[in-house]
């Protein structure tokens, strides 16, 4: 599994497709579409959920060249240099922090507790958007630095 993970992420298509803002921006709800399934013990949108994050970095068609100023598809380029080795400061924090919010989501929504549900969801999404913002931030400078 993870060598064909390794694979992907190295697969100059699928991170051009994956720059398309459409993938980013339809990523978002997903959250929220995960812990209402598990909340809700809707198996069949938790199944389709997954499956769309799944086949989403290559649902989308390669951006045109109208999409180079998105905030998401900057990001999207920055997470590829990330990938490939860049240092990215503190968005490693950012990544690392979002995870437990995320599996304190997913158990509040076991529990049904969904205050607390709603709570670490809307947390883990804020600190994966502060991720994408620094994502950006590096691909900015990465791209200053190819013009000076």
């Amino acid at each position: 599994m993870f060598g064909v993970l390794r694979r992907r992420l190295a697969d100059a298509e699928f991170w051009e497709r994956h720059e398309n803002p459409a993938s980013g921006w339809t990523r978002l709800p997903t959250a929220p579409l995960l812990m209402y399934a598990i909340y809700a013990r809707n198996w069949r949108l938790l199944a389709a959920t997954v499956a769309f994050v799944v086949v989403n970095p290559i649902l989308f068609p390669k951006p045109g060249p109208e999409a180079d100023d998105s905030w998401m598809t900057r990001g999207v380029r920055g997470e590829r240099l990330w990938v490939q080795g860049a240092d990215a400061g503190r968005a490693n924090l950012l990544n690392v922090a979002s995870a437990p919010a995320f599996l304190w989501a997913i158990y509040a929504a076991i529990r049904r507790r969904p205050a607390r549900t709603a709570f670490f969801t809307a947390l883990s999404m804020a600190l994966k958007l502060a991720f994408v913002n620094e994502m950006v931030k590096l691909y900015d400078r990465a791209v200053a630095s190819e013009e000076a």
